[in-house]
C-alpha cells in the first residue's frame, strides 16, 4: 500500500464549530448537555466515515468528561479522530473547548471516547481499514485504545480478567507502584 492511500489519523479528523444561542442552553445559561452530547456524536461520526468511507454507527459512548460549562455566546468547537481500529469497530477520541470571542480566550470544556462500528448496507458490521499513527502522541493514542477497550469489555462482561492484554500490564505495574 503506497503511503498515500494508508489511513492515517490525520485523514480522519474532523473540527466543528457552532455558537451557543439561547435556544441550545438551559435556564442557567449553560449549554444543556444533551445538545453537546448530539454535536459530538455527529463530530464522531463524520471521523469513523471519514475513515471507513461507508456508513458507521455508535456502538458506545464511554468516558464522557464535563468539566466546564459552556455559556450562551460562546463558541464551542468539537475535534474528533479516530484513534485506532479492531476489526469492525473503531475508537474515536473527541475533546470540546469553549471560546469566549470577546476575550479570546479558550479552554478545554469535554473529553469522551466513542466507539463506532461500520455497517454494510444491510447494517451488518463489516471489517474497517486498519489505521496508521503518524506521530508519537497518535502512537500513545492508538496503544491507550486498546487499553480502553479491554476495560470496557471487561465492564461488558464480554472479556475475562485472564484474556486481557494490554491492560493486565498497566494493572500489575499499578499493584506494583501501590506495594
Amino acid at each position: 500500500m503506497s503511503p498515500d492511500a494508508r489511513k492515517t489519523v490525520r485523514r480522519s479528523r474532523c473540527v466543528m464549530t457552532e455558537i451557543i444561542l439561547p435556544n441550545d442552553t438551559n435556564n442557567l445559561g449553560n449549554m444543556m448537555g444533551g445538545r453537546l452530547l448530539y454535536l459530538m456524536d455527529k463530530a464522531a461520526a463524520i471521523s469513523a466515515l471519514r475513515h471507513a468511507n461507508r456508513t458507521c454507527v455508535t456502538a458506545s459512548v464511554d468516558s464522557v468528561e464535563f468539566q466546564s460549562p459552556i455559556r450562551q455566546g460562546e463558541v464551542v468547537v468539537i475535534e474528533s479522530q479516530v484513534n485506532r481500529v479492531f476489526r469492525t469497530s473503531m475508537e474515536v477520541e473527541l475533546n470540546v473547548w469553549a471560546e469566549d470571542t470577546r476575550a479570546q480566550t479558550r479552554r478545554i470544556c469535554n473529553r469522551a471516547f466513542y466507539t463506532f462500528v461500520a455497517v454494510d448496507d444491510e447494517a451488518r458490521p463489516v471489517p474497517a481499514p486498519p489505521i496508521f499513527p503518524e506521530t508519537p502522541e497518535e502512537h500513545e493514542r492508538y496503544e491507550a485504545a486498546a487499553r480502553r477497550r479491554e476495560l470496557r469489555l471487561m465492564l461488558a462482561g464480554r472479556l475475562k480478567l485472564q484474556d486481557v492484554e494490554h491492560l493486565r500490564d498497566d494493572l500489575l505495574e499499578l499493584v506494583r507502584q501501590r506495594g
